[in-house]
This record gives structure tokens, C-alpha cells and sequence, in this order.
């Protein structure tokens, strides 16, 4: 049988959504409709990149240098409703590189993952009237936890965002409570992808020493994606915290998920996913230990295709797609901040799961400083050293932004 889609880009049901959200409402407050319309807050976001991407193979490589821009406004709330509406171009100022799927066609060259694009990035209807809870409508950012599973690739210049309903919810002690439908991702490379995904997500902060949270992630991918048998469902949940022992502040981390089928995915789809941390801060200082598992199970290897993945893995990107063997990375994370400038580095050893394969190592690199509220700047670096995957990779950032 046929499943019914929500299909949250349809006038009819939007409309439907919002004259429910009205009768829910109670009074127009205290603001006029005009007012609420003229006296919200823009908002203005630029970053100025340098991009440079050097590999151990036949490809040129590649240098970017590339301008992100994005242009918001959000209303006031009248009714207990309100409005965002935000533009996002990115524009190529250097393009010697490969913008990737759909992108410039300059395929001699290493990819750099931001197109030359104009798109709307979010615009999306808001609704407080009901109490501790929040509800957006449309297409917005969405990060929960660490963006491990959900996130928004906030490091490319053009973020991935979703056509969704999310709801939140605080009204118990120390909890909140997360729920969204997700009828298509708006993705780094401006191109839109199909799915019908339900996202929970439980988190209590009461114990004090740690936060705990259950997840549940259920992605169908349209068969006009090409990747339904993908479709997938991750049930998991993690504590995280920290014990201060008078100036010894220990930080401790255990998570672990199970990925299997879910409605057409293929029936093999079935492996583990785990993440521990150890560490402390002294001072300032930051030492961490951690072992990061995406395992394998025969044909399919864990996956997390709404994940931030540049923040996980190492900064080059070589494991963005884990590979049909699983992956195990083992890493030891130092930062700390001098005369106001964040530095952070992280060695990475990465393995298979399935077999002895070695697959590399990896050194990531960054100083960054904000000056007042507005203004940030940084350095970034990453190298890939490969044993038996991949290619040797080198991939060198700097930066300006402005958001305001």
C-alpha cells in the first residue's frame, strides 16, 4: 500500500497548520500587527574564505576563495506568532576548484564544497502560544546534541537546512523534549533531497553531574533519491557530564546507538555506534581521549546522512561516508585559549572495523579569535596521512566574519 506523504511544501497544508496554530491563540497582545511587521531585527552574517585543498593524486589543486552572505529578518511576535525569512548567497571571488555534484564542472580539480549559489535558507512560521513549547514551521536550521546525527554543516559556506515541523517542549523539570518532521533537506550544495523523517530526542539535566540523552532517528529516503534502500532507523541515547574536584574538572562521555532498516531500507542494515570520552580541564586547559566507533555489519557500514560530518572524523573529510568496512577512530583532543586566541589540536588514528585494516592518521590544527561581538577570524589546518585508504590529503583554511 501506498504510503501518505506530509508534504510540508504545499500551500494547502501550511495554511491548514497555521489556522490551527490561531485557534490556539488567545489575544493579539500587546503590539499591533504593523508593529510586529516593522519593528523586528535584521540580521546580517559575512565570512571571507581562503580554501586550499592539496591531494596525493592526478587532481589539480585546488584554491577557493569565496564570500558567504546571508541577509535575515525576524518579526515580532503578534499573537504569539512570528516570522523569519533569510537569504544565502556564497560567490566564488577565486574559483580554481570543483564545487562538487551539480556545481561548476571544473572536475581537474579537488573538490572544495561551496557552489556558487543564491537560495532561500530559511523561512518559517513560529508559534509560542502553547505553554513551555516552542514550534516553527518551514524551512530552519535544526542542531541537536553535538550534531552528530542532526546538524546544519555550519563550516561550509552554505549550511544545510530542512523543510520541517519541530516542536519543543520544556514543561517538565530539567527536560526538554524534541520532536520534528522532516519532508526534505536542503543540503551544502543548494540541491534538495526527499525524505520522510521523524526525529525524537529526550534530554534531562537534573543529576547535575551529567546530561542524559534518548534519540530516536527515523530517515526514509524517497525512491526518487536513488537511496531508499538507505532508509534507516537509530535508536541511541548518551550521558554526558563533568565532576569539578577544586580546579581538576573531570569530563566523561559514554553514547552508544543501533542503526537498522527502517520501511524500504535494505533488510542488512544493522550495526552498532559508539563514543566515549575521557578527559580533564585544568586551568584553561583541555586534554581529551576518545574512541569513536561506526561499525559494520556485511553490505552496509553505520551511517549519519543529517550529521555535521566535518566536526567528526578529522577536518579533511576523507570519512564523510563511512566506509563498507566501519570505522574506528581513536583520538587525543588538546585546546585552551592565549591572549584571547582559541587553540585546538587533534591527532586521529583511524581504523577499520572489520579487519586490521589501518586506514591513516590524521593532524588537525586551528587558532581562532573573536574581537567584541561582532567579528572573528581564524586559521585552520588538516592532514591526512593514509596507509591503506584513501589518498594523502592536505587542506589549509583562513578566514574573516562578520555577523551583526
Amino acid at each position: 500500500m501506498k504510503r501518505q506523504r506530509f508534504p510540508l511544501h504545499r500551500p494547502s497544508v501550511l495554511a491548514t497548520a497555521v489556522a490551527a496554530l490561531f485557534a490556539l491563540s488567545s489575544s493579539a497582545g500587546a503590539v499591533t500587527f504593523t508593529e510586529a511587521l516593522t519593528g523586528g531585527k535584521p540580521k546580517l552574517d559575512v565570512r571571507l574564505r581562503y580554501e586550499n585543498v592539496d591531494q596525493d593524486n592526478a587532481l589539480k589543486d585546488a584554491d577557493a576563495l569565496t564570500v558567504r552572505t546571508r541577509l535575515g529578518y525576524g518579526t515580532q511576535s503578534y499573537m504569539n506568532f512570528n516570522a523569519y525569512v533569510e537569504m544565502e548567497n556564497n560567490s566564488a571571488l577565486v574559483e580554481d576548484y570543483n564545487s562538487g555534484p551539480k556545481g561548476n564542472g571544473k572536475t581537474r580539480y579537488s573538490v572544495v564544497a561551496d557552489p556558487d549559489a543564491t537560495e532561500v535558507n530559511q523561512a518559517f512560521l513560529g508559534f509560542s502560544g502553547i505553554p513551555d513549547t516552542a514550534v516553527k514551521l518551514g524551512r530552519q536550521r535544526i542542531i541537536l546534541d553535538n550534531a552528530r546525527f542532526v546538524g546544519n554543516v555550519g563550516w561550509r559556506q552554505m549550511e544545510q537546512t530542512y523543510d520541517a515541523l519541530l516542536a519543543q517542549n520544556k514543561s517538565l523539570p530539567d527536560t526538554t523534549l524534541s520532536y520534528a518532521y522532516v519532508d526534505n533537506v536542503k543540503d551544502i550544495f543548494s540541491n534538495d533531497t526527499d525524505v520522510s523523517s521523524h526525529v525524537f530526542n529526550g534530554a534531562y539535566e537534573g543529576l547535575g553531574f551529567a546530561k542524559i540523552v534518548a534519540y530516536g532517528y527515523l530517515i526514509e529516503f524517497s525512491s526518487s533519491t536513488g537511496l531508499a534502500n538507505h532508509s534507516s532507523r537509530t535508536l541511541g541515547g548518551y550521558l554526558d557530564g563533568s565532576h569539578d574536584f577544586g580546579g581538576f574538572k573531570l569530563l566523561y562521555r559514554a553514547e552508544y546507538a543501533k542503526q537498522t532498516d527502517y520501511d524500504n531500507g535494505d533488510n542488512d542494515i544493522d550495526a552498532d555506534y559508539q563514543h566515549f570520552v575521557l578527559g580533564a580541564s585544568v586551568k584553561g586547559i583541555t586534554a581529551k581521549v576518545g574512541y569513536e566507533l561506526l561499525g559494520d555489519d556485511d553490505a552496509f557500514s553505520f551511517q549519519t546522512p543529517l550529521a555535521t560530518k566535518h566536526a567528526f572524523n578529522g577536518w579533511a573529510d576523507v570519512f564523510l561516508n563511512t566506509p563498507p568496512d566501519g570505522l574506528q577512530d581513536v583520538y587525543f583532543l588538546l585546546t585552551g585559549k592565549v591572549k584571547g586566541v582559541k587553540l585546538l589540536g587533534v591527532y586521529h588514528d583511524f581504523q577499520a572495523d572489520a579487519g586490521s585494516t589501518d586506514y591513516g592518521t590524521e593532524i588537525d590544527l586551528l587558532a581562532a579569535k573573536k574581537f567584541g561581538k561582532n567579528y572573528s577570524a581564524g586559521i585552520k589546518y588538516a592532514t591526512y596521512d593514509k596507509d591503506d585508504y584513501a589518498v594523502d590529503t592536505d587542506k589549509f583554511w583562513l578566514w574573516g566574519q562578520l555577523k551583526f
